[in-house]
C-alpha cells in the first residue's frame, strides 16, 4: 500500500493516532493519505468486502477525498466527496469472481493537503483456502530490482561539478575542484584572479577577490594515468548561487535528533564516499540546533541569547565555529536553519526582531547557507497579504547584505502567494514551491510534476525548490527506514529534480549509504543537467495518457529530455490505479517540439551511452513510474 504523504499505519491514522471518523472511534483499520492505492489478489475466492471510510478527525481543512473500490478494472463502489467531520460511510460490495481488487483514495482533484483517509473495520468473506498473505500486494513497492545504471568512473581524472561560480567582491571564497579518478591526484589552475590560491593536493581554492568582473580559469587534475582539463568561470559581482546548491540536509533523517557529531559524520561521509568528487558541497543543519525556550531539558534549555542578543546554540552544538571550521577544512560548506517568527517549526528560538544579530552570528560562525522557514510567523501575520508574505524575507535579506560573507538564502514557506513569482525580488536564491515531501510516489510525483509553468521564474541565482531528495535511509528522526520509493521511482525522482534545475539536498544517513543510492547520486552526466551553466529549468512539452515529456535547454546547444510514464489519470480512477499489467509504455519526443530540425544524436544519460542518430522523433519503452533521461544533440 502506498500513501501520498507519510506511511500507511495498521490500526492507527497516518499520523499514528487512534482511528476516528466524524467522532466515531474504530479499533481496527488502516490509516493512509491521498493519493493512496492498495491492490489485493482475491483470485475469485472472496464473495463480499465491507468497511467504513472517511476523513480522519486529526485532519484539518481543506481535507477532501473520495474512496473507490475497484474490481478487475471497473468501479464497484465510490463514496462521493467526503470532508472533515463527515460521518463514516459504509462500504458493502459484492466481490464474487473478482480476481484483483483495488482500494483507491483520491484527492478529489483539489490537491492533497490534509487528506488523511481511513479504511476502518475492513472485512472480507472469503474461501478458507485464500490466506491474508495471498491477498495483500503492495501496489507499488518492491516491484523492480535495484538496477545500478551509473558506470563506475574511470581511473583517469575527470573534472565534474559546476562550471560557473559566483562570489561577491571581498567576500571569502571557497571552491573545491570536484574530480573523480585514481588517487593520489594533484590540481593546478591558470588564470586565477588575484587574491585566490589553490591547494594542489586537495583542490581547494580559497581567498577573496577585490575586483568585480568575470574571470575564466582553466582547471587541471593529474594522476599517474593522465590529465583532465576544464574551464571554470568565476563571476565576481552581486549574484551568487549561479548553479543550484548540491548538498545534504539533516531533517529527513535526523529531524530533532541532529547533533554536532551527526553533522561531522555527514561531512566525513561526503569525503569518504567520494560524493565531494561529484560536486556535492553543502552540509546543512536543519531545525533543533537552537535553545528551546523554557525547556527543562539540560541539553536543550538554557540562555537563548547572550547579553548582546546574539543567538546561542543548545548543548548538542557546543562549538559552532569549530564545527564550521571542520566542514570548511574538508572543502565543504555549512548551512543553518531559522524562522522569521519567534520560534522555529520545532519550537526552538528563531529570529524575529533579532534578524541582524542572527546574520552577524552566522557570519561569525562561518555559515554559508540559511534555510528560513515561515512557521511561527503566522503569529505575526495570521492572515498574510502578499506584502506580509514578502516582508520577513526582505528583512533577513537586508541583514545578510550587511555581513561580509556570502550566505545562500533559501526561502521556505511552502509556495504561499506563488512565491516563485516574487522570491527572487526579495533576494531569495531559492524558494520552496510546495509543502514537505515524503518518500512516497504520491508525494514525490505530485510535487515534481506540478512544477510545470514555474520555469519562467528560474535563472542563475534564483531557483525553484521542490524540496529535498527522499532516497537512501530516511525517517525524520533516529529511527530510519529505506526509502519507500521503488528503484524505478527513485530514478524518476533524481531525473526530474535535475531537469527542474532544483537544489539537490540529500536527506539520508550518509554514513550508511548503499551502492544503489550512491549510483543515484554520483552520475556526473545526470548531475550536469542540474548544474548546467545556462540555468534553464525544464518545461513540460507534452502530457497524454500518463506519458509526460519534459525538456531542458543546455548551454552547449543540446537538450536534456525526460520521457516519463507516470500512469496517472486523476480524472479516471480505473486508469489511474496501478494494475499489475501496467509494466511499461512507449513514450515519444518529437524533435520539432524541442526546437531541433533535422537529424540528432541521442545519449542515454544514466547509462552514459550513445544510442545513435535519429530524425524527427525518438521513442523509448519506459517502465511504470519510470523515466528515460536522454540528451538530444543536433547533427550539424
Amino acid at each position: 500500500m502506498d500513501a501520498g504523504w507519510g506511511m500507511p499505519n495498521a490500526n492507527k491514522s497516518v499520523e499514528g493516532n487512534p482511528l476516528s471518523i466524524g467522532g466515531k472511534k474504530f479499533e481496527r483499520g488502516v490509516g493512509t493519505h491521498a493519493i493512496s492505492h492498495m491492490r489485493l489478489d482475491l483470485n475469485g475466492k472472496a464473495s463480499r468486502f465491507s468497511a467504513y471510510v472517511g476523513v480522519d478527525d486529526e485532519a484539518r481543512d481543506p481535507a477532501s477525498i473520495e474512496f473507490f473500490v475497484l474490481g478487475d478494472k471497473r468501479i464497484l463502489w465510490q463514496s462521493g466527496l467526503m470532508k472533515k467531520n463527515d460521518a463514516p460511510k459504509k462500504v458493502d460490495v459484492d466481490v464474487s469472481n473478482i480476481k484483483t481488487l483495488g482500494l483507491l483514495v483520491s484527492n478529489a482533484g483539489d490537491g492533497s493537503d490534509w487528506d488523511h483517509a481511513d479504511w476502518c473495520d475492513a472485512k472480507f468473506v472469503v474461501d478458507p483456502s485464500l490466506t491474508a498473505s495471498d491477498m495483500i500486494k503492495s501496489s507499488l513497492q518492491g516491484s523492480s530490482a535495484a538496477l545500478i545504471l551509473t558506470p563506475a568512473p574511470p581511473d583517469k581524472p575527470q573534472i565534474n561539478g559546476a562550471k560557473v561560480f559566483g562570489v561577491r567582491p571581498g567576500h571569502p571564497f571557497l571552491f573545491t575542484v570536484a574530480a573523480t579518478g585514481k588517487r593520489p591526484m594533484t590540481f593546478s589552475a591558470t588564470g586565477l584572479p588575484q587574491g585566490l590560491t589553490l591547494d594542489e593536493t586537495s583542490g581547494k581554492i580559497t581567498g577573496s577577490i577585490a575586483q568585480a568582473g568575470d574571470f575564466n580559469v582553466v582547471l587541471k587534475a593529474r594522476n599517474d594515468i593522465g590529465t583532465a582539463e576544464r574551464s571554470l568561470k568565476i563571476v565576481v559581482g552581486p549574484n551568487i548561487c549561479l548553479t543550484p546548491p548540491m548538498g545534504w540536509n539533516s531533517w529527513n533523517c535526523w529531524a530533532c535528533a541532529v547533533d554536532d557529531q551527526k553533522v561531522r559524520a555527514a561531512a566525513d561521509a561526503f569525503v569518504n564516499s567520494g560524493l565531494i568528487n561529484h560536486g556535492w558541497t553543502y552540509i546543512n543543519i536543519d531545525d533543533c540546533w537552537e535553545v528551546q525556550p523554557e525547556s527543562k531539558d539540560p541539553i536543550l534549555g538554557g540562555e537563548a541569547r547572550d547579553k548582546n542578543g546574539m543567538i546561542n546554540p543548545n548543548k548538542k552544538f557546543p562549538d559552532m565555529k569549530g564545527l564550521s571550521d571542520y566542514v570548511h577544512n574538508k572543502g565543504l560548506k555549512l548551512g543553518i536553519y531559522s524562522s522569521p517568527g519567534p520560534l522555529t517549526c520545532g519550537g526552538y528560538t528563531a529570529s524575529y526582531q533579532h534578524e541582524q544579530q542572527d546574520a552577524n552570528r552566522y557570519a561569525e560562525w562561518g555559515i554559508d547557507y540559511l534555510k528560513y522557514d515561515w512557521c511561527s510567523y503566522d503569529r505575526i501575520a495570521p492572515k498574510p497579504s502578499l506584502d506580509d508574505l514578502k516582508k520577513p524575507y526582505r528583512v533577513m535579506r537586508a541583514a545578510l547584505d550587511n555581513v561580509d560573507r556570502d550566505i545562500v538564502f533559501s526561502l521556505c514557506q511552502y509556495g504561499m502567494g506563488n512565491v516563485w513569482e516574487w522570491g527572487g525580488g526579495v533576494g531569495g536564491n531559492c524558494w520552496r514551491t510546495t509543502g514537505d515531501i515524503s518518500d512516497s510516489w504520491g508525494s514525490m510525483s505530485t510535487i515534481g510534476f506540478s512544477q510545470a509553468g514555474h520555469e519562467q521564474y528560474a535563472k542563475p541565482g534564483n531557483w525553484n525548490d521542490p524540496d529535498m531528495l527522499v532516497v537512501g535511509l530516511v525517517g525524520w528522526g533516529p529511527s530510519l527506514h529505506p526509502s519507500r520509493l521503488t528503484p524505478v521511482e527513485q530514478y524518476t525522482h533524481i531525473s526530474l529534480w535535475c531537469l527542474l534545475s532544483a537544489p539537490l539536498l540529500i536527506g539520508c544517513d550518509l554514513s550508511r549509504i548503499d551502492a544503489f543510492t550512491m549510483n543515484l547520486l554520483s552520475n556526473d552526466e545526470v548531475l550536469a543537467v542540474d548544474q548546467d551553466p545556462l540555468g534553464k529549468q525544464a518545461g513540460r512539452i507534452s502530457t497524454e495518457n500518463g506519458r509526460e515529456v519534459w525538456a531542458k535547454p543546455l548551454e552547449d546547444g543540446s537538450t536534456a529530455v525526460g520521457l516519463f510514464f507516470v500512469g496517472e489519470d486523476a480524472s479516471d480512477p480505473v486508469k489511474s490505479f496501478p494494475w499489475e499489467d501496467k509494466v511499461s509504455d512507449t513514450v515519444c519526443v518529437h524533435a520539432s517540439n524541442v526546437g531541433i530540425a533535422g537529424k540528432f544524436k541521442v545519449r542515454d544519460l544514466w547509462r552514459q551511452k550513445d544510442l545513435g542518430t535519429f530524425e524527427n522523433s525518438y521513442s523509448a519503452v519506459v517502465p511504470y513510474h519510470g523515466v528515460a533521461l536522454v540528451k538530444l544533440t543536433p547533427v550539424k
